[in-house]
């Protein structure tokens, strides 16, 4: 046991310094750059209902390969996600290795936290907490994806978030993936040196100013898309286009909406 409790803490059983801590810190940093960026990418995606419905519907069927494919396969959506899905799952469990592992450490960081009023203390918990959030809001997000990509697009994504009701989730899902997100690519920058120049607290002062920039400009991206997918759910669950959508249809929602 107390080997066991020698190797959590970054000491090998001859007493030497493991570099395991190093690497799991590596693979953190990684695998939350990939999922920070990626999740930029997606914002734009999910955006691209405010062109307009047809304009998402195009992109969507390029995401499920129509510019080879002659019959698109949302089955190309579903690897993507399962791939990032997998990603996300192992970038929470090295995440998890940094949370208080009972309430008496939580009491203790909270009031270190609150004595020092330092931005970096709140950022790192603001993290944690929507880093908690995430491992179920984002998991469930994920695996519907996954599982239900024929009907990811303007009708489909839709007609989820009103007559499923759900964009409560997704508002919380939002809020949660942005700060934490932001928070995150920030300490990335500081953790690892990124864009660092010779006065390294001007530095962190300048990507403090990028990193609630960045975070205001995709809540209100965000909150933009989700009103506008609620909004055409009404439209969409009223009987504007049948149940199973074509390009036929797709032409006829568009000229009711005009």
């Amino acid at each position: 046991m107390s080997d066991l409790i020698e190797g959590f803490l970054g000491k090998t059983v001859d007493g030497k310094k493991s570099r395991l801590p190093a690497k799991l810190d590596y693979y953190q940093s990684a695998t939350g750059l990939f999922l920070g960026l990626f999740m930029w990418g997606h914002m734009f995606f999910v955006s691209s209902i405010l062109v307009s419905k047809d304009f998402m519907h195009t992109v969507t069927k390029m995401f499920e390969g129509s510019m080879f494919l002659q019959t698109p396969q949302p089955l190309l959506v579903s690897g993507v996600v399962a791939l990032v899905f997998a990603i996300f799952i192992v970038h929470a469990m090295l995440g998890m290795r940094k949370l208080p592992s009972n309430f008496r450490q939580f009491q203790a960081y909270r009031t270190h936290m609150q004595m020092m009023k330092h931005d970096e203390t709140t950022m790192w918990f603001i993290q944690a907490v929507t880093g908690f959030a995430m491992f179920f809001l984002g998991s469930a997000h994920l695996f519907m994806m996954m599982t239900k990509a024929d009907e990811i697009g303007p009708f489909g994504s839709s007609d989820r978030m009103y007559s499923d009701f759900m964009w409560p989730f997704y508002l919380v899902l939002l809020f949660a993936v942005e700060l934490h997100g932001s928070i995150g690519l920030y300490r990335l920058c500081v953790k690892w040196g990124w864009f660092e120049g010779d006065n390294a607290k001007q530095t962190r002062a300048k990507l403090k100013k990028v990193k609630w920039a960045i975070t205001v400009f995709f809540l209100g991206l965000g909150l933009l898309t989700l009103g506008a997918y609620v909004k055409y759910g009404y439209e969409y669950s009223n009987g504007l286009v049948d149940k199973y959508n074509s390009a036929t249809q797709i032409e006829k929602f568009l000229k009711v909406g005009k």
